[in-house]
C-alpha cells in the first residue's frame, strides 16, 4: 500500500477543558508523541470542577485512591474520600509533573469550532481576557468540557426583586457572612447534603426546600491512620491492593441499579435501615423518603445531612416554591418564609454539555441540531460528521457507581489510539462510520430496560426518556471495549487532492 504524503506528519491537538479529562487526554497524548497539544481553559487556573466548587465540606464521594489517575497514584491522601482542596492540589501536581500545566492557556473561553473541510483542520475561536478574539487552528479537537461545569438556577417568579444575597453552591460567595442569617437552601442534592451540615451550625435560621427525597447511605469518612498512610507510601502493591478492593466495592452500586428486582432491594434495605436510623421522627421520615427505585437518581453518601435536618434552627420544606419576593419566597401551601440569603444546591445543565459552545462539522451541520433528539456519540466520544472531534465525559459516560477517572483514562487511551491509526495510515482525519455509531447507541439504550433508571425521572434523562448520561454496565466492560480502535469503524478523511487511503488495507492492518 502507497501511503499518502501526510502519513506521519505532526498533528496538532486543541483540547477545550483543563479539569481531570482534558488533563487525562493531554497526559496519554504526550506521553505517546504527541508534541502539539494546547489546553484552553476559561478559568484563570486548571481544575475543572474541583477549581469552581469550592462551598463548605465540598469532597468526593467516591475514594480518593480510585477517584485519581492509574498513571499517578499518591500515597499521601488524608482520608478515604477527599475534600475539594487536596483534590485540587493533586490535579495541579499532577498536572506539574507530567508537564500539562505547560500546554494550558487559561482565561481563553472557547465560543466556536468549526470543522475545515479542504483544509482537514479545525478552527477554533476563543475569547481572551483583554476581549479579543483568537483563531487556532488543530488537526484534531478535544471537548473536555464535562457534564457538570454549568451551574443550574431555577427560573423562580420575581427572583430578580429578591433584595437579599442569592448564589449558587458551584460559584460559593466567600465574602458573604452566614453567620446568624436566615438562609434558604434549594435543593437536597449531592451537593447541598455536603455544605448544608457545614453551614447549619453558623446560621441562626435553615430552612431547605427539598423537591424529592433521596436514598442515603453512611458516610464515615476518617483520616487513614498514620500507620496505613506509611504503608501506603512505602509499600506500591499495597495501594494497587486497596485500589482494587475500592474498585471491586463502589461497583456493587451499579450491580444494585441494575437489578432493581434482585440485588437492587439488597441496596434499598441497607438504605432503609440506615435513614431509620437517622431520622427517628415520623413526619420528618415521611417528608425525606424518596418515592422511587433504589439507585433510579443519585444514590447520596452522607452520615451528616439527616442529622443536620434535626436541629432546632433546621427546617424542611416539601411544598413547591411558587415565587420569590423582595424578602424570601413563597410557597403553594400560601406560607411565606422570610430569608436573608438563598442557596441554590440544584446542580448542574449536564445534558448541555459543551453549549451554548457552537461547534460545525462536515457539510455545516451543526452539533446542537445533531442532537436536538438527545445527544448520542459511539463510546461518548465520537460523533459521525465531525471529523477528529472527540467528547470527553459524553453522553452515556457517566457512572453511578464507579469512578468517572476511570472512564476519563480510558476515552484518552482510545482517541489516542484512533489518532495514531490516522496518522500511520495517512488520514488527515477520522470520521466514525453512522451506522456503527447508531448501531453502538442502540444497543447501549436497549441495556436500560428493566433497570432502575427508567423507573422515574432524573437528570440522567431528556424530556422523551432517553438517558444521555449513564453508561449502563460496568467499568469493566467500557474498558473492554475502548481497548482497541477498530479502522473498520471509521472513515479515513484525507485533504482534497490527495490519494484517499485503501480502506480495506487499513482495516486490515
Amino acid at each position: 500500500m502507497t501511503l499518502p504524503e501526510s502519513a506521519g506528519r505532526e498533528s496538532k491537538v486543541i483540547i477545550v477543558g483543563a479539569g481531570f479529562g482534558g488533563i487525562a487526554a493531554a497526559a496519554e497524548l504526550m506521553r505517546h508523541g504527541f508534541r502539539e497539544v494546547t489546553l484552553l481553559e476559561a478559568a484563570p487556573g486548571l481544575g475543572g470542577t474541583w477549581r469552581h466548587n469550592t462551598y463548605p465540606g465540598a469532597a468526593c464521594d467516591v475514594p480518593s485512591h480510585l477517584y485519581s489517575y492509574s498513571f499517578a497514584q499518591r500515597a499521601e491522601w488524608s482520608r478515604l474520600c477527599s475534600p475539594q482542596a487536596e483534590i485540587l492540589g493533586y490535579l495541579r501536581t499532577t498536572a506539574s509533573t507530567l508537564g500539562v500545566d505547560r500546554r494550558v492557556v487559561t482565561g481563553s473561553r472557547v465560543t466556536a469550532c468549526e470543522w475545515d473541510e479542504q483544509a482537514c483542520t479545525w478552527t477554533v475561536r476563543s475569547t481572551e481576557p483583554d476581549g479579543s478574539e483568537i483563531e487556532r487552528f488543530a488537526d484534531a479537537l478535544v471537548l473536555a468540557t464535562g457534564q457538570l461545569n454549568q451551574p443550574a438556577v431555577p427560573k423562580i417568579p420575581g427572583l430578580d426583586r429578591f433584595e437579599g444575597r442569592s448564589f449558587h453552591s458551584a460559584r460559593w460567595d466567600h465574602d458573604y457572612d452566614l453567620s446568624g442569617k436566615r438562609v434558604a437552601v434549594i435543593g437536597t442534592g449531592a451537593s447541598a447534603v455536603q455544605f448544608v451540615p457545614e453551614i447549619a451550625p453558623l446560621v441562626g435560621e435553615l430552612t431547605v426546600f427539598q423537591r424529592s427525597g433521596n436514598w442515603f447511605m453512611p458516610r464515615r469518612n476518617r483520616a487513614y491512620p498514620a500507620a496505613v498512610q506509611l504503608l501506603f507510601r512505602r509499600v506500591p502493591a499495597a495501594r494497587r491492593a486497596w485500589r482494587g478492593v475500592l474498585s471491586r466495592y463502589i461497583e456493587s452500586l451499579t450491580l444494585f441499579v441494575r437489578h432493581p428486582r434482585t440485588w437492587g432491594l439488597i441496596g434499598r434495605a441497607q438504605s432503609a435501615l440506615f435513614m431509620r436510623r437517622q431520622v427517628k421522627d415520623r413526619e420528618l421520615r415521611r417528608k425525606i423518603w424518596p418515592d422511587y427505585a433504589f439507585g433510579c437518581k443519585r444514590v447520596l453518601f452522607s452520615s451528616a445531612f439527616l442529622p443536620a435536618l434535626q436541629r432546632e434552627n433546621a427546617e424542611l420544606v416539601t411544598e413547591p416554591i411558587v415565587r420569590a419576593t423582595a424578602k424570601g419566597l413563597e410557597t403553594a401551601d400560601g406560607r411565606h418564609h422570610e430569608v436573608d440569603c438563598i442557596i441554590f444546591g440544584t446542580g448542574f445543565r449536564a445534558n448541555d454539555f459543551m453549549f451554548p459552545m457552537r461547534i460545525k462539522g462536515s457539510g455545516g451541520r451543526t452539533l446542537e441540531k445533531e442532537w436536538a433528539g438527545g445527544a448520542h456519540a459511539h463510546l461518548g466520544m465520537c460523533v459521525p460528521d465531525f471529523p477528529s472531534m472527540f467528547v470527553m465525559y459524553g453522553p452515556n459516560t457517566n457512572t453511578s457507581g464507579g469512578s468517572i477517572i476511570f472512564f476519563l483514562e480510558r476515552q484518552a487511551l482510545y482517541l489516542r489510539k484512533v489518532l495514531e491509526m490516522a496518522r500511520d495510515h495517512g488520514a488527515d482525519a477520522v470520521d466514525i462510520r453512522p451506522e456503527v455509531e447508531a448501531a453502538g447507541d442502540r444497543d447501549v439504550q436497549s441495556r436500560f430496560a428493566g433497570t432502575a433508571w427508567t423507573s422515574c425521572d432524573s437528570w440522567y434523562r431528556n424530556d422523551t426518556g432517553r438517558n444521555i448520561a449513564n453508561w449502563p454496565g460496568y467499568m469493566s466492560e467500557y474498558a473492554e471495549r475502548t481497548r482497541h480502535a477498530d479502522p473498520a469503524d471509521f472513515t479515513l478523511v484525507t485533504r482534497p487532492g490527495i490519494a484517499e487511503p485503501d480502506a480495506q488495507a487499513t482495516a486490515r492492518a
